[in-house]
């Protein structure tokens, strides 16, 4: 097998050979979260880095033969240059990771990571939100910590929808082709030389499948693609777009990113130890596993019990109508061509994806992963008792404390998130190798000692750069675009930094309670509008382009935010990406969150801010539920009494209106004399040093190798998953 013969999509272009290793940085996404790596790529063309949207590989295709001679003969670039293929290559070659230093007999031992999306940089858009932005910080910090994982998932040359809102205030979705020569990724070739890795049985048909590759530091991640010419038009089509709302279309989508992931991992040699299901769309990867053992002749117990043993699966949403199901008939056709093939009692397979053992005629992609992995997980404390409730029905013999659902919390990959402001002064203040010992919680109380000065000069140095990408951007729609002056007011061309602003930026759904801060439009002009201590809120998201009443919702919101009588203190920021949310995470001064109780899984995005020094304004779902102290940030209403009553959006808005008019913003703008919020920074520290050591992706990965991939990789002896689970051999 062949990986990335030819250099990438198209053949690079021919480099000096004083700075020949370029290409090579260039496509690994290493760089991405190295501060030295991203410098590096600035120095070489400043104007084409910003042009780019940060994106090397586009940047090298890009400049002049004549300006990479004069780089390669730059004493500055070239000193940069060797400084930073030094710590690439040391990466690269670590042998004293954290994971070499305590399972060193376990480092052959590959976790394969299946995902339907993942988020690494704005370079390569194939995600669509927080589950494939989680997948990509999940990669990258595992590369970090020298986890032997590899990541399977699709490659989608039109990636999610780019969003434009319309001058009446609707969304509107259009989709772009991914210039394959200018993204991070390498074509894997078969020994032929071609690019078919594998095949896939669908319905009456033969589907081949091509693999791109894409290097993450140390993990690498292999991509599925059909669009090949051994295919159909239409199953040429089929990898396009990230999830479809025609079930027809979606079934076979996830029907190739299950068996075809299996079987493109067999065609390249790798042999997991444990296979790690990213939700419920991944979840075929487990029967073709099983099929492999009939294939082999193995019983059908004797299959489902070896693929059980080392198989995790995380399930991600509490909301009933975020997991796929299929009618039974749909799923038994699509695999048609395997039970005739292995003639085995089709019954049997169907049954892994009932929801309950009373039978029903649908196919659940959830149950059929909760049935099959010896270990599974949901993505936060709270998040775990809300699933072991709704798939109690798996497990009737058991009381619901006993179903075997246990958790692992979610984190971010800080390298990634931390603005550079911030970043140095962790260097300064707490140590120079602080992210090496992030989520070691004595480090971070050494945030109190810097000094309130420099935090907020920093904080204020990201809301500057927040403010200046909005402002840009409603320049740029008002000089070259067509949007009108209200519109061009609604994208943020009045915002201020020297006003508290608060985000609100997520996928916009209905239980997520986008509009709740506007129950009461009096009320939250005179709260905006305050001559003396204004308020500014930016929103920010998309909606899935069939989920009509969050469309409503989103054109709810830009209405209100085009009106005048804010003054100009509302804004949405379209088409919000990865880019997007590097400003918006690190320049807000208040994330705010407020989904219905027992909807939110978990909510990463307040972790981003937090890290970064905004406050956290949320009702106490997720993963604010464990994480609030009283003195870090502010919950929103009461605690969990109320779900799902009558009252909870009016108990809310009033709770939501109060914090504000009595808590936030007077915070916020009681400062001294030299213009210093003493009381504000104060409860900035206790926000950082109290999140960020407890919701880093370091914690979780290391929490997900100790925990999970580790007892599962060694089945012999192994510890139960916490109090919660049981072996689900026994079942």
């Amino acid at each position: 097998m062949v990986e990335g013969a030819g250099g990438g999509p198209a053949q690079a272009r021919p480099l000096p050979e004083r700075i020949g290793r370029l290409h090579e940085m260039a496509n690994n996404l290493w760089w991405s979260w190295k501060p030295e790596g991203r410098e590096l790529f600035r120095l070489l063309d400043y104007p084409l880095w910003v042009k780019s949207v940060h994106n090397p590989v586009k940047v090298l295709r890009q400049m002049s033969e004549r300006a990479l001679e004069a780089a390669a003969k730059d004493p500055a670039f070239l000193t940069q240059y060797d400084r930073v293929l030094a710590a690439f290559e040391a990466d690269m070659a670590a042998r004293d990771t954290w994971y070499a230093a305590t399972h060193p007999n376990l480092l052959h031992e590959r976790v394969v990571y299946i995902s339907m999306e993942f988020a690494f940089h704005n370079s390569l858009p194939i995600y669509a939100g927080g589950l494939g932005i989680l997948a990509g910080d999940i990669c990258k910090e595992a590369s970090d910590l020298g986890i032997p994982l590899v990541g399977v998932g699709f490659m989608y040359p039109q990636g999610y929808f780019h969003q434009h809102i319309s001058i009446d205030g609707w969304q509107e979705e259009s989709y772009r082709n991914l210039n394959f020569d200018e993204a991070p990724i390498k074509r894997v070739l078969n020994p032929e030389g071609g690019r078919p890795i594998a095949k896939v049985e669908l319905d009456d048909r033969v589907l081949s499948v091509a693999v791109w590759q894409v290097r993450v530091g140390r993990t690498v991640v292999y991509l599925l693609d059909t669009d090949i010419d051994e295919n159909t038009p239409e199953d040429r089509r089929l990898s396009a777009r990230l999830y479809s709302a025609e079930p027809g279309l979606r079934i076979q989508q996830e029907l190739v990113l299950g068996v075809g992931g299996v079987r493109v991992l067999r065609a390249l040699g790798v042999d997991p130890a444990v296979w790690h299901a990213n939700e419920g769309h991944t979840t075929f990867m487990m029967l073709e596993r099983v099929m492999e053992r009939l294939r082999r002749g193995i019983s059908f117990d004797d299959a489902v019990r070896q693929v059980r043993a080392n198989t995790v699966f995380t399930t991600h949403t509490p909301v009933p109508a975020g997991h796929d199901v299929f009618p039974r008939s749909m799923v038994e056709r699509a695999f048609n061509s395997y039970f005739t093939a292995l003639d085995i009692d089709r019954a049997l397979l169907l049954d892994l994806g009932r929801e309950s053992r009373r039978g029903d005629d649908s196919f659940n992609m959830t149950a059929l992963g909760l049935n099959m992995a010896e270990r599974s997980l949901a993505v936060s404390r709270l998040h775990a008792r809300v699933t072991r409730k709704m798939w109690h029905g798996l497990w009737p013999e058991v009381s619901e404390a006993e179903v075997p659902i246990s958790h692992v919390t979610n984190g971010v990959h800080v390298p990634t998130w931390i603005s550079p402001e911030m970043d140095e002064i962790n260097r300064k203040y707490l140590s120079p190798e602080w992210a090496k010992l992030q989520d070691h919680t004595h480090l971070w109380r050494r945030v109190f000692d810097i000094p309130d000065e420099e935090l907020w000069a920093a904080r204020q140095a990201s809301k500057q750069k927040l403010i200046h990408v909005i402002l840009e951007a409603a320049q740029l729609e008002w000089t070259h675009g067509d949007a009108t002056a209200q519109q061009v007011l609604g994208l943020g061309a009045l915002l201020d930094h020297h006003t508290l602003t608060i985000g609100y930026v997520r996928r916009f759904a209905e239980y997520k309670r986008p509009a709740l801060v506007f129950r009461d439009i009096e009320r939250l002009k005179r709260i905006v509008n305050d001559e003396f201590r204004p308020v500014q809120i930016i929103f920010a998201g998309k909606s899935h382009p069939a989920d009509f009443p969050a469309k409503r919702l989103l054109r709810q919101v830009y209405t209100l935010a085009t009106d005048k009588a804010f003054q100009g203190r509302i804004a949405f920021v379209e088409d919000y990406d990865l880019h997007t949310a590097h400003f918006l995470t690190q320049g807000v001064d208040v994330w705010l969150n407020t989904p219905r109780r027992l909807k939110e899984a978990c909510g990463t995005s307040g972790m981003k801010a937090t890290i970064n020094g905004a406050l956290h304004l949320s009702v106490r779902d997720g993963w604010w539920h464990e994480a609030y102290s009283g003195t870090n940030g502010w919950a929103v209403g009461k605690d969990l009494e109320i779900a799902d009553s009558p009252e909870e959006d009016d108990d809310d808005t009033d709770a939501l209106y109060r914090l504000l008019e009595e808590s936030v913003v007077p915070l916020y703008y009681d400062q001294d004399r030299q213009g210093m919020p003493r009381g504000w920074v104060r409860k900035i520290k206790e926000s950082i040093s109290s999140i960020t050591p407890r919701f880093c992706a370091c914690r979780m990965m290391k929490e997900y190798a100790e925990r999970v991939y580790v007892p599962t990789a060694r089945p012999k002896g192994r510890k139960a998953l916490g109090d919660a689970n049981r072996s689900q051999s026994s079942r």
